[in-house]
């Protein structure tokens, strides 16, 4: 038998890979993944226009599609922390359903189809957003600055607030105030929404070596910042109705929402130790899904009304 010969039969037998599709769907962050579809599918309606309803479908498939890509790169890239923090050891990578290769492929693959697909069939203006959202969230956020700084959370939420403007841009070709809008909002949002987490999830993301806010200033800064950035985003979600661009429906909303979340952003900020401090947190980090849903949903529902022809 020959050297070479030998040498192959010592390698061992190709892996069988164990994933189902379930476990590629979960590398997707399907959750993360809905609130991106529906801030886009906002931003798309919002868009003047007409837009063929098959052209509709594409661009949001596309987003949605980029979102899953941004989220298999981001668990490709973050499975040694994974596997350190009880929030995400259930992830695919952690629990060996997929191997990081495996991982890397799917999100790479899954990121070329959609700005490609994006670009081909609707434009590529709105392709081109799309392909800087997914940078921005794996090198920017995910690589460069989430191990780094406790800022990762601020200068990464741009990633986030961008589905709505790719949409709009998917319609029009070009930007405007309004998506720019629906950013700010967002961007504003992702602070207080992911520090009211890290505050009830200090000790997993310390034993990570995620040097969050709570983790790195301490808890007391955490909650200040939190509560100031409620503050902001709460004038920034109210400002766009006595401007003229949003109309009274969401005007009211966003003040009734905004006070909800001011009240629980305060809570969060009293409530400095024990039970109550935690309890405190997670309700304003489940209010702030509903918050930024409700505010959007709001916007929807007055535009599409405004569209509808009223019998008087």
């Amino acid at each position: 038998m020959s050297l070479i010969e030998s040498r192959v039969l010592e390698l061992p037998p190709p892996r069988i890979s164990e994933a189902l599709p379930r476990d590629y769907i979960a590398l997707t962050k399907p959750r993360v993944m809905s609130l991106v579809l529906f801030t886009a599918f906002v931003g798309l309606v919002l868009a003047p226009g007409d837009f063929h309803p098959v052209l509709a479908i594409t661009a949001l498939l596309c987003i949605a599609a980029g979102a899953g890509a941004a989220g298999a790169l981001n668990m490709w890239y973050e499975a040694d922390l994974d596997a350190k923090m009880t929030r995400t050891a259930g992830r695919p990578i952690p629990r060996g359903r997929i191997t990081r290769p495996e991982a890397l492929t799917f999100g790479i693959t899954l990121a070329l189809f959609s700005v490609i697909t994006l670009g081909i069939l609707v434009n590529w203006i709105a392709a081109g957003l799309l392909a800087f959202t997914i940078f921005f969230y794996v090198v920017i956020y995910t690589i460069w600055l989430k191990r780094r700084t406790a800022q990762n959370i601020v200068i990464g939420g741009t990633a986030g607030a961008l589905p709505p403007v790719v949409a709009w841009s998917a319609v029009t070709g070009s930007l405007a105030i309004e998506p720019l809008i629906l950013f700010a909002i967002i961007f504003f949002w992702t602070p207080p929404h992911f520090w009211a987490l890290a505050l009830f999830r200090r000790g997993d993301y310390a034993s990570a070596g995620v040097p969050m806010l709570p983790v790195v200033a301490g808890s007391d800064a955490a909650r200040l910042q939190i509560l100031l950035y409620s503050v902001v985003l709460v004038a920034v979600a109210v400002a766009p109705w006595p401007l003229g661009y949003f109309g009274a429906a969401y005007g009211l909303s966003a003040l009734v929402l905004g006070a909800v979340m001011l009240a629980l952003a305060a809570q969060v900020y009293r409530q400095r130790t024990g039970a109550a401090a935690l309890r405190a947190a997670r309700r304003l980090f489940r209010f702030s899904i509903v918050y930024l849903f409700a505010l959007f949903a709001a916007l929807l529902l007055g535009e599409l009304a405004a569209r509808l022809p009223i019998a008087l």
